[in-house]
């Protein structure tokens, strides 16, 4: 199965790591999981999702706390929005935004569309079917555990496939339906996630030329920078 997002792309591994602005964008997850439905985790699965992503990427517990209450203030009125977009070369991408003005966040959005030859805005619903939703860890493997022992453990968790890297990291796929489990399920062996979210797998991954995939960097960093994209998906392989 192809993998067209961070995990699999060392360059967009790098953008993630140098975006300055992540606890933030984070903590906009959280308000707006939290405002939608509720601020207790162990009733709202997407609040639960939310939280351990910033976990994942080692946002303070003071943090968290402040985005969860913030939820109930005036200025927790975030929303979560997806836009779709294609751009040359028969690449598809998906855009995952919280936003507190979707007004701005399209007009932003189709800015960075127009600045890219061959790219443009496509109506919701136009790539849904292109990418499968699933659960996703990224971790360190566990050195007292041997690698199909830990594949057995985690399938009784709804583990659907375990990925190594050429960096010895594993990456754990899993239904969407299945984030708690899974989460529960790598807590259960000690293990602590470097990455964990929903994300959006390409049902039919394309290739590029190395210098298509310069140019469509461009696009991708302009989209990411934004202050209201929370995850950017492609269909490359």
């Amino acid at each position: 199965m192809g993998r067209a997002f961070e995990y699999r792309r060392a360059a967009k591994e790098k953008r993630w790591d140098k975006m300055s602005k992540v606890f933030p964008k984070l903590a906009k997850a959280i308000t707006a999981a939290a405002k939608e439905g509720g601020a207790d985790p162990a009733m709202n699965a997407k609040l639960r999702t939310a939280i351990a992503t910033a976990k994942a990427q080692n946002m303070p517990k003071d943090n968290i706390d402040a985005a969860i209450k913030r939820a109930s203030g005036k200025d927790g009125a975030f929303s979560e929005l997806s836009y779709e977009g294609k751009a040359a070369n028969g690449v598809l991408i998906f855009i995952e935004c919280t936003t507190d003005n979707p007004t701005r966040t399209i007009a932003n959005l189709k800015s960075y569309f127009n600045k890219s030859p061959g790219a443009s805005i496509v109506p919701n619903g136009s790539l849904e079917f292109m990418f499968a939703r699933k659960s996703v860890f990224a971790f360190s493997k566990p050195e007292s555990m041997p690698l199909d022992e830990l594949e057995l453990a985690l399938i009784d968790y709804g583990l659907e496939e375990l990925e190594s890297l050429e960096d010895g990291s594993l990456i754990a796929y899993g239904s969407y339906t299945d984030f708690g489990a899974l989460s529960e399920g790598l807590e259960s062996l000690q293990i602590t996630p470097t990455s964990a979210k929903l994300a959006r797998i390409p049902t039919s991954p394309i290739t590029l030329a190395e210098e298509q995939i310069e140019e469509l960097e461009k696009l991708l960093d302009r989209i990411e920078e934004d202050d209201d994209v929370q995850a950017v998906y492609t269909n490359l392989a």
